[in-house]
């Protein structure tokens, strides 16, 4: 089984959208577990609408709100999780009916996956429904561009399938690094890493994770082009540059000195608190 963990926070639409895209997956071995950096109820109430439509169980994660912790819930998440292999994603990337699939067909002992996504703007985010997540529509080029996707290159990523899809993920440049958005690996090799960093605040905060497990030895495979989701834009007014200077510091230290097991991660926490599971 796999566990499928995404955080939010104060996103509720967004991440009924991104719940709806697991239930449509092709591969139905899994769990969802929502990892909340401290929404309001309507979130929580969101989620159980969710549960009653669809028939699935949803692990609701919850902390309280005291500034940006993701690290630190997720971290919280992954103490509840089942599956022996773990795919991380935000609330607010829908993923397409093949993206699970994708990753358990990419897998491999000794590897974790960077997967990456694709940027819709606010109008397109919008528009979606969950007809439109259930036949596919959210993620086709022409059907987004009519409700306000500017024409990309980038929109590869939604229509390059096969044979195309493996020659464009050898040949990006783009550095296989974890990816909060889409990443995935398994879960003894990030235990042994001990999780998340909780000293990271927004802004590279899931890639430092990725630099202690390649330090471990754990590779990293790309698979940009495979395993596809869709971004729905939001606010960004946590983004603090400081702050970015600081986890900065912080992975540039964990690659220096190669440290592979944070002291700031999963082991403080020796009880599952201030959680709950719907």
């Amino acid at each position: 089984m796999l566990t499928v963990i995404f955080s939010t926070y104060n996103s509720p639409g967004w991440l009924e959208k991104t719940l709806w895209g697991f239930h449509f997956q092709t591969f139905q071995d899994f769990e969802i577990i929502v990892a909340d950096d401290g929404s309001t109820p309507e979130t929580l109430a969101r989620i159980k609408l969710f549960e009653q439509q669809s028939g699935r169980q949803v692990k609701h994660v919850w902390q309280a709100d005291e500034g940006f912790r993701k690290t630190r819930i997720l971290n919280k998440a992954l103490l509840v999780a089942e599956g022996d292999y773990v795919v991380f994603t935000d609330g607010d990337c829908i993923p397409r009916n093949d993206f699970l699939a994708t990753h358990v067909q990419y897998r491999e002992p000794g590897y974790f996956l960077s997967g990456g996504y694709f940027k819709l703007p606010l109008s397109a985010s919008r528009a979606i429904t969950v007809d439109d997540i259930k036949n596919g529509n959210a993620f086709d080029v022409e059907w987004l561009v009519e409700r306000g996707l500017k024409k990309t290159h980038k929109a590869l990523k939604l229509t390059a399938f096969g044979t195309k899809s493996k020659l464009l993920n050898r040949l990006t440049p783009t550095r296989a690094s974890w990816n909060g958005h889409n990443a995935s690996g398994w879960l003894e090799d990030i235990i042994a890493v001990n999780g998340f960093d909780e000293r990271m605040r927004y802004g590279g905060e899931d890639r430092e994770l990725g630099e202690r497990l390649l330090n471990k030895g754990i590779k990293s495979k790309q698979i940009r082009y495979s395993a596809v989701c869709v971004h729905l834009e939001h606010d960004r007014s946590y983004v603090e540059q400081e702050v970015r200077l600081i986890n900065a510091k912080i992975i540039k230290n964990t690659k220096k000195n190669q440290i592979v097991a944070t002291s700031y991660g999963l082991d403080r926490h020796t009880s599952f608190d201030s959680a709950e599971a719907v």
